[in-house]
């Protein structure tokens, strides 16, 4: 049965399936690729047209054929050059340069029904095994990811271990579009990216604006309760500081083109740590000063090709909620626990109660910093977490070079799995830029440093919050939070004495008093998401009531403006 197989090792073998049904159709195809990735797997392909729809239903019924065959996986080994020579004779010319780039004198190849391809596996024993699988899409991509290669067309599909699985994961890629929030965004005037701008940089239009600066007041606020102290740094920096830093020699590929200004070259930053750790050196520093806990709302500039950015996901301007903490050793366990803690606190007010944590250790080869400092952060990281009772995985090795590191994933409304917050343990910037403090013996020691980001970037957590909350946002957070629609012309002006009750109140106001039918304000306000709506007439106004409605809750009948806004305080404190 396919459950007893990892999902990475189903999808795998489907995407062997999936070469298999592309040459019963194209016996000369050209195959580059197919690993499994997180949500399935993909293939490539240099095929003789372009791929249809009717397409893939053919080649997704072809697989399910072979599924039915129970074809047995079989693995066999062939020298380089018996290897070379099978790819060739086969004129599968991808295949033979992947064979002249890989290290190593013997290569494996594993063989289903007539199909054969070279890989490392592992594979399901039978193509029964593989469960139920579902083809998604076709897209182009370069041969190994560079401009300078010939275009492929790659298919992505899924496999799960039951149709059940399947339909579930079917079922939430529908409510995922239903919440993209690149559509939403654009629905609420929340965000533009235009061209005449730059791909993946943000124009925040004055809703999403509201948004992005009531997440921020909390964040500011949080951070000042927690003992954390505010900075601003700035946009770029000269060159020596980021070959100083290592990131000219490390992260270069990722940096902007360097700006000449009297004739010194400058970066604009990709990172804030450098800036951080210079502010912690233009003093001398005690261990009575220490822990010292540095925050900024800092913006950075990351190069990413223009294929991979994904409206507010993945963009080449954001915002990292950043903050780097210098302690001593013996303050560490404390930190992190104070820190973790801090974390889940932010992401619970903002709706996010599911997590899981990922805990990335010592890599076996390349590292910096003693092991015994490894083993310490290790432990503190690892008791810090399971004294809040969180369930976490141990990736062994997984670690950068320069310090262990916990990943925290939250789960969205739908099931959706998000990497947000990261802290992250760093022995290799203290050194480079040796950063000191005397501590109690009289002596200069080396402080630790630990960078820590709670949602990771302002951008990308903003479009978390869009598809979490399907643009609904919880009235603390809604752009608007009242809008006051009138029944006729005669309900305007108290309308507008309204309006200004609300906001004395401290509440954000909409209104319309346009001469449509109350109807098409009512759906309008609906459409915008605004949390209540408060219809005046002729009848509210003599009564001295107002009539609300409440966005997913329905018609809440009538009520005293006092009454409505004692409901509103009480929902923004829940």
């Amino acid at each position: 049965m396919s459950s007893q197989f990892p999902l990475s090792t189903i999808r795998h073998s489907a995407s062997h399936v999936l070469a298999q049904a592309v040459l019963q159709v194209f016996p000369d195809a050209k195959l580059g690729i197919g690993p499994a990735i997180d949500d399935g797997f993909y293939y490539d392909f240099e095929l003789s047209r372009p791929l249809t729809d009717g397409d893939l239903q053919d080649l997704e019924h072809r697989m399910q054929a072979i599924l039915k065959e129970s074809q047995v996986f079989t693995m066999f080994p062939l020298s380089r050059e018996e290897a070379a020579d099978f790819v060739n004779k086969k004129g599968q010319s991808y295949k033979a340069e992947i064979i002249r780039d890989l290290d190593g004198e013997e290569f494996t190849f594993y063989e289903n029904g007539q199909f054969v391809d070279l890989c490392r596996g592992p594979h399901v024993s039978h193509t029964s095994d593989i469960g139920a699988i579902k083809l998604m899409k076709v897209a182009g991509a370069y041969w190994r990811g560079s401009e300078k290669n010939k275009m492929l067309q790659r298919i992505y599909g899924t496999a799960f271990h039951t149709q059940a699985e399947l339909d579930a994961y079917l079922l939430q890629i529908e409510e995922a579009k239903k919440r993209d929030h690149r559509v939403l965004g654009k629905a609420l005037d929340l965000f533009s990216i235009q061209e005449d701008v730059g791909p993946g940089l943000v124009l925040w239009h004055p809703k999403g604006a509201m948004i992005r600066h009531l997440i921020e007041s909390y964040w500011k606020d949080a951070h000042l309760r927690q003992g954390y102290e505010l900075i601003n740094t700035p946009h770029m920096g000269q060159a020596k500081l980021w070959e100083r830093s290592g990131h000219l020699g490390f992260y270069n590929e990722n940096m902007f083109s360097a700006i000449e200004v009297e004739e010194q070259p400058y970066f604009v930053k990709p990172m804030n740590c450098p800036f951080h750790i210079l502010i912690y050196q233009n003093r001398p520093k005690s261990y009575r000063d220490l822990p010292i806990r540095y925050a900024e709302l800092g913006t950075v500039y990351r190069y990413e090709r223009s294929g991979v950015l994904h409206g507010l996901m993945r963009v080449r301007g954001f915002t990292q909620d950043d903050a780097h903490i210098m302690c001593t050793p013996e303050q560490v366990r404390g930190e992190i626990e104070r820190v973790l803690n801090f974390c889940i606190s932010i992401l619970r007010r903002f709706g996010f109660d599911d997590f899981k944590i990922y805990l990335s250790t010592r890599p076996t080869e390349k590292y910096v910093g003693e092991v015994s400092l490894w083993e310490d952060a290790e432990a503190s990281l690892k008791e810090s977490v399971e004294a809040m009772g969180l369930a976490y995985e141990v990736d062994e090795g997984g670690g950068a070079f320069y310090g262990p590191k916990i990943d925290i994933k939250i789960k969205d409304a739908i099931g959706r799995e998000w990497q947000c917050s990261t802290i992250q343990f760093d022995f290799n910037l203290p050194q480079r830029f040796e950063m000191e403090y005397v501590g109690s013996d009289g002596k200069k020691h080396q402080p630790v440093m630990i960078h820590r980001a709670l949602f990771g970037s302002i951008e990308r957590f903003f479009g978390i919050l869009i598809e979490h909350y399907e643009g609904k946002f919880p009235l603390w957070l809604a752009p608007v939070q009242v809008k006051i629609l009138s029944l006729n012309a005669d309900a305007a002006a108290f309308g507008e004495t309204l309006k200004a009750q609300f906001q004395d109140a401290g509440f954000r106001v909409g209104t319309d008093f346009s001469q449509e039918k109350i109807g098409h304000k009512i759906r309008e306000g609906a459409e915008e998401k605004v949390p209540y709506l408060v219809i005046l007439g002729k009848r509210e106004i003599e009564a001295g009531l107002v009539s609300v409605r409440k966005l997913g809750g329905g018609d809440l009948g009538t009520m005293s403006v006092s009454d409505l806004v004692a409901l509103l305080q009480t929902e923004m404190q829940g």
